[in-house]
C-alpha cells in the first residue's frame, strides 16, 4: 500500500476533487484544505510528502503558506494557479516552490510532475555513506552533503532546485547545458514546457549570486544554446 500523502490546498473544491481523483488512481493518499491556515495546520499535524498549493486562497495565500513551510519542512511544493505571468511564477519559485503549473491544466501532466518530484525527494533523502567533497571555485563554496552554498564566506540561501542547478553547472565548468538538459537532470522528468521554468530559476539564482551587479557572471548564457558555469 502506498503511504505517500499529498496535500491539495485550493478553495476551488471541484478542482481539488479532480486532482484527488487522479492522484488516488495512482495509489496516493490525499488531504484537501480550502484555505492557507488549514493547509499549515494540516502540515503540522500530519505527515505530508508533497503539497499542491493554489496562490489565491483565503486567510493565507499560497506564497505565505510556502514561506512558512520552508521554515521547517523540505517537502516538494507545486503551485497550481490561475496566475500566469512570469512575475507570478518567479515569486512562487523564489519563495521555495519546486514547480509551477497554470490553470487550466492537464491532470495527467500534474500527476507526472507529482511523481517526478516525489522520486527526486526520495533520492535526496536516501542516506549517503560516501561524503561528497565541497566544490570551491571563484569564491563560491558548494557543499553537496549539507546542501549549503556560500560566496566569499557569506551564506547564500537557495531553494532545492536552485541548488541542484548550480551544483550541476559548477561541476562541469565551461560545459554548456541546454535548458532541456538541465530540466531533465534536475527535475528528472519529461521536458514539457521546462524551458521557461529553467529560465526563471536561472534568473533568480543569478540574482542571489549577485551576477546582476557583476560583469563576470558566474552563470553565463550562451545564446541559442543554453547555460554554462563561468568560474
Amino acid at each position: 500500500m502506498n503511504h505517500t500523502t499529498i496535500l491539495i490546498a485550493d478553495d476551488e473544491v471541484e478542482i481539488a476533487e479532480l486532482i484527488v481523483l487522479h492522484l488516488e488512481k495512482e495509489g496516493y493518499q490525499t488531504i484537501i484544505t480550502t484555505n492557507g491556515e488549514e493547509a499549515i495546520h494540516t502540515i503540522r499535524t500530519h505527515s505530508i510528502d508533497l503539497a499542491i498549493l493554489d496562490i489565491m486562497m483565503p486567510k493565507l495565500n499560497g506564497y505565505e503558506v510556502t514561506r512558512q513551510i520552508r521554515e521547517h519542512y523540505h517537502m516538494p511544493i507545486i503551485f497550481l494557479s490561475a496566475k500566469t505571468t512570469d512575475m507570478d511564477k518567479i515569486s512562487g519559485l523564489v519563495m521555495g516552490a519546486d514547480d509551477y503549473m497554470t490553470k487550466p491544466f492537464n491532470p495527467m501532466e500534474l500527476v507526472a510532475r507529482v511523481n517526478a518530484q516525489l522520486r527526486r525527494s526520495k533520492q535526496l533523502n536516501q542516506p549517503n555513506t560516501v561524503c561528497s567533497p565541497a566544490l570551491e571555485v571563484s569564491g563560491l563554496v558548494i557543499s553537496p552533503d549539507q546542501r549549503t552554498v556560500s560566496l566569499y564566506g557569506k551564506s547564500i540561501e537557495l531553494t532545492p532546485k536552485e541548488f541542484d542547478i548550480l551544483y550541476l553547472l559548477a561541476r562541469y565548468p565551461k560545459k554548456v547545458f541546454s535548458a532541456e538538459n538541465i530540466f531533465k537532470q534536475v527535475w528528472g522528468e519529461a521536458y514539457f514546457e521546462g524551458g521557461n521554468t529553467v529560465m526563471v530559476h536561472i534568473r533568480t539564482l543569478r540574482k542571489k549570486l549577485g551576477d546582476e551587479k557583476n560583469k563576470n557572471n558566474l552563470i553565463k548564457t550562451v545564446w541559442g544554446v543554453g547555460y554554462s558555469f563561468n568560474g
